[in-house]
């Protein structure tokens, strides 16, 4: 999976050095229900949803990995439990190298999630 298509991608995203200083990268953030910057968060869904559908069904009962950045994680994972696709990004559960897994029932329709970072103790403390 790819990252989603972002205008800001590969820039630094803070108050005080980043892109937020600059008044021509305003006009880009005017909607963050869209978000107006970059992939609509429902084409975001609708590309993760439909690739976790075909690797579960080629996984055909067993296990199946996706590896996708941050965000789109973060997107289809609010879907799936209910909650607003707005969001702060600094508040986000979906750390470097955790794992979230998306639970499939017998139907093969989504049952859950669930999520673990098994290198916690490699992240810098806070």
């Amino acid at each position: 999976m790819i990252e989603a298509a972002n205008i800001f991608e590969g820039k630094s995203f803070e108050l005080g050095s980043g892109v937020l200083k600059h008044p021509s990268s305003w006009r880009h953030l005017y909607n963050p229900w869209k978000p107006s910057w970059g992939e609509p968060y429902e084409e975001q869904i609708s590309r993760m949803l439909a690739a976790i559908f075909d690797a579960n069904k080629a996984a055909q009962g067993k296990d199946a990995i996706v590896v996708s950045h941050q965000l789109p994680i973060w997107i289809l994972r609010s879907a799936i439990e209910g909650r607003s696709m707005l969001h702060d990004p600094r508040k986000r559960e979906c750390t470097l190298a955790s794992v979230t897994s998306v639970h499939f029932d017998d139907d093969g329709m989504i049952s859950g999630t669930s999520y673990t970072e098994p290198a916690k103790h490699l992240l810098p403390q806070k």
